[in-house]
């Protein structure tokens, strides 16, 4: 992660905490006397390094839904700016207004131009509430398909990037139709005759993601979840409270190894050790890199298979058994 002084850390992180904040009592008291105490240091960042690659291999569902949701962690407009160039922002739905906590518009991606959309969380108190902390209205939904529309206008792939704790569920959402948009974008997505990629790089819960969520290749960050339902919601039904969200999140099965093997999505994207927050630099690195593979992958097929082929990748997800 860039140097912060107001890096923060999870309960599971502390032994990288206490590891760094060693690092820098011994840094400040080899200016005050003046003795090299580099090798020192040296040592303790390999620690650091060590740890950080211990903690991530050792996971447990509900500390990879933490990491997902890292107030450190880089979000939609971050990758952007770090892939691409030449973003050019557009706004609104042309119905209602603009909701921030959808944001989109054309970029280069690698030198070809690409329709980027993604759910945009806030940085601090003041943006988290400006971005609805990424939970998207109806107006949000329909922009994205407005955008979409447009990128298959002039020919351009689209890409998607997902972290959202779900659709905004406000009595004005529903008054608007938050439902009916989200139905219209899945119905619109399956359709679309350019590329489609889509990517969860935090929180990919419910019909808030599936709304930005239909494409040719689907993937997974890491350390990342998608599914129909918050772990803390899930536990609150069956449970009737949160104490039980740790054994939800087993449950739901909701991690990026389980959903690559339920055959959910395509790929699932490496991050850094630690997790995304560690190197914004890397992180978009790999991100990047698997979305141009993906789209080298689907941009020659003619328009007409790449929607067939997309309603059936679709169509056959799911168990059941017919009597």
């Amino acid at each position: 992660m860039p140097q912060n002084a107001n890096r923060q850390f999870l309960d599971f992180e502390k032994p990288i905490k206490d590891l760094l904040d060693e690092i820098e009592l011994t840094t400040e008291r080899e200016k005050k006397t003046d003795i090299d105490l580099g090798s020192q240091i040296e040592q303790l960042q390999n620690k650091v390094d060590e740890t950080r690659k211990t903690i991530t291999h050792n996971l447990t569902d509900w500390q990879r839904v933490q990491l997902s949701r890292h107030p450190d962690r880089p979000y939609t407009h971050k990758y952007i700016e770090l892939m691409t160039e030449n973003y050019t922002e557009l706004y609104g739905d042309r119905n209602i207004k603009d909701d921030k906590a959808m944001v989109g518009g054309f970029a280069s991606l690698d030198g070809q131009t690409v329709m980027i959309i993604g759910q945009q969380k806030g940085s601090n108190t003041k943006k988290r509430q400006l971005r609805n902390f990424g939970m998207a209205n109806p107006e949000g939904y329909r922009k994205a398909l407005r955008l979409m529309k447009l990128a298959e206008k002039f020919n351009k792939p689209v890409v998607t990037l997902i972290d959202t704790p779900g659709a905004f569920p406000g009595l004005e959402a529903e008054e608007r139709g938050q439902g009916e948009a989200i139905a219209r974008n899945i119905y619109e997505m399956m359709r679309l005759k350019v590329p489609v990629i889509c990517v969860i790089i935090g929180e990919g819960a419910s019909g808030g993601a599936l709304g930005i969520g239909v494409g040719d290749r689907v993937y997974m960050m890491e350390n990342t979840w998608y599914t129909v339902i918050s772990p803390e919601n899930c536990s609150t039904i069956l449970w009737r409270s949160w104490d039980y969200k740790m054994k939800a999140a087993e449950q739901l099965k909701l991690t990026s190894t389980k959903m690559k093997e339920f055959g959910l999505i395509d790929g699932i994207i490496p991050e850094p050790d630690g997790g995304a927050h560690w190197d914004y630099e890397l992180a978009a690195q790999n991100l990047k890199k698997q979305i141009l593979a993906g789209l080298a992958e689907i941009k020659n097929m003619k328009p007409e298979k790449r929607v067939e082929a997309r309603i059936e990748k679709f169509s056959k997800m799911g168990f059941w058994e017919e009597v």
